[in-house]
């Protein structure tokens, strides 16, 4: 498939017409000659890949650190994309000034992904601090000097830029010297990229193989991209992805799992939600994982989908002509197999809001805590009146070929009392209505010992003055 693909690269229009499935790494180094972005794991996981992509929402420009070896051309059209180039000046900048200065380099393999994902947090955060930006740098793997000296580097830039005036982060950054100055004039020049457009077009076809995030299709079968006739899924122009209409929450399938975890409007309800979903990858994945990507995906262990699949809510299927609703709950048909047609997409997803005094819980366990596939992930929606369940539901990741809900489970518990009797009954039900098999992740015994567990965890978080941890032990 041939298509003209245009974009700032740093400080210069590119237009390719090379095949939209081409990864950005490819392009920069094969094409562009831009060697400063480091080819190394191709999974998203060392971050030594990482640049920068800033595009407009609403009319304001905004950059995220993302894996260039996970991110197709076309998912960059009328985008401002960062390399490690793209922030050299005549002078070390204060960041580079302080890698150099502390030995946060030896081989140097890595430090171009340092400082473009240091770079991402000065140009989001509104006030500085060490922990956050270490934070941000948690999709980033140094092998040799440790990251005691790239986070003193850090704390150094900090104290450099902490007395200024940071209203506007982009305009403050050019005048510390952290940005050379031609970013100012870049929102100007990405709106009149749009306004001219492009031949790229996102129809989706029966034939065409879709992409949302590409995060795990670009780690899994990014070869077999280049020979497929792709296209991929956007969110309509000047529209939020999620919102409220009519008592129900709506979520766009282009949404990233950043802009979930960090929903103001989510967190009204679900007030952990940004520590639920700092247990997804890293911050580059987040910044390009899609929920759409996620659900199709089918994995049995997606946090996201066992996070929505406790809130039992409605997929919205946009065929050619018609739209199709199917609950969440049963588009899985058996592992990797769902219920979408050939000439449907996930368009979105819908819940109910749930009840005023509901509780929720999610719990993860995995071999660590964070930048981890799960070993049996699961969450809880419940309403509670006078000690007794009104209503609940429970979803469960790695103890199945699909994700689920424990449904004899809860209609075991539903209308019960919260007690260690009723919960340890409901645990040997959820045992009997999974089937766990042993992989490279663990053995089938101890994922039925982990869900057991994880219930019990449910429990003493949600109602520690009602459950006696030693007589569930």
């Amino acid at each position: 498939m041939e298509v003209s693909i245009r974009f700032i690269c740093n400080n210069n229009l590119v237009t390719t017409s090379l095949h939209p499935a081409t990864t950005v790494l490819d392009f920069l180094r094969m094409h562009l000659h831009l060697t400063g972005t480091k080819e190394a794991c191709r999974e998203g996981d060392c971050g030594a890949c990482t640049i920068l992509v800033g595009e407009l929402n609403d009319g304001e420009l905004k950059y995220q650190s993302v894996n260039s070896c996970l991110l197709p051309l076309g998912k960059i059209k009328n985008k401002h994309i960062v390399t490690i180039e793209g922030l050299n000046q005549k002078e070390l900048n204060p960041i580079q000034n302080s890698i150099v200065d502390e030995g946060g380099t030896q081989c140097g393999f890595c430090t171009p992904g340092f400082i473009m994902s240091t770079t991402g947090y000065f140009l989001n955060a509104k006030q500085f601090n060490i922990d956050d930006l270490a934070a941000s740098l948690d999709g980033n793997i140094c092998r040799c000097t440790g990251y005691a000296s790239i986070k003193r580097a850090a704390q150094n830039t900090i104290d450099i830029l902490r007395n200024g005036n940071n209203k506007n982060n982009l305009e403050f950054l050019v005048k510390q010297n952290i940005l050379p100055d031609y970013f100012l004039q870049i929102s100007e020049r990405l709106k009149k990229l749009e306004a001219e457009g492009n031949n790229f077009n996102n129809e989706i076809k029966s034939e065409k193989v879709i992409i949302s995030g590409g995060t795990d299709l670009f780690v899994q079968k990014w070869d077999d991209m280049i020979d497929s006739n792709v296209s991929f899924i956007s969110r309509p122009k000047k529209s939020e992805p999620i919102w409220i209409e009519n008592n129900n929450c709506f979520i766009h399938a282009s949404a990233t799992i950043s802009e979930i975890k960090n929903s103001s409007l989510l967190k009204n309800y679900f007030q952990n939600i940004d520590k639920y979903f700092q247990l997804f990858g890293s911050l580059p994945i987040r910044n390009s994982a899609t929920i759409g990507g996620n659900i199709v995906n089918a994995s049995p262990i997606g946090d996201s989908t066992i996070f929505f699949l406790a809130l039992n809510p409605i997929l919205h299927l946009m065929g050619k002509n018609s739209l199709r609703e199917v609950l969440l709950k049963d588009f899985y048909k058996g592992y990797k197999i769902i219920d979408l047609k050939g000439n449907e997409k996930l368009e979105y997803l819908s819940f109910a809001l749930p009840d005023n005094n509901f509780l929720f819980n999610f719990e993860k366990v995995s071999r660590r805590t964070n930048l981890d596939i799960a070993t049996v992930n699961s969450a809880i929606y419940l309403l509670v009146n006078k000690n007794l369940i009104k209503d609940i539901k429970i979803s469960v990741g790695g103890v199945s070929p699909i994700p689920m809900l424990l449904e004899r489970t809860a209609k075991f518990l539903n209308e019960k009392e919260i007690s260690n009797e009723n919960i340890l009954s409901a645990s040997s039900i959820a045992q009997s209505e999974t089937s766990p098999i042993s992989d490279v992740r663990g053995s089938a015994e101890y994922k039925s010992l982990l869900l057991r567990q994880i219930l019990f965890s449910h429990f003493l978080k949600l109602f520690p003055q009602r459950i006696n941890v030693e007589e569930l032990v």
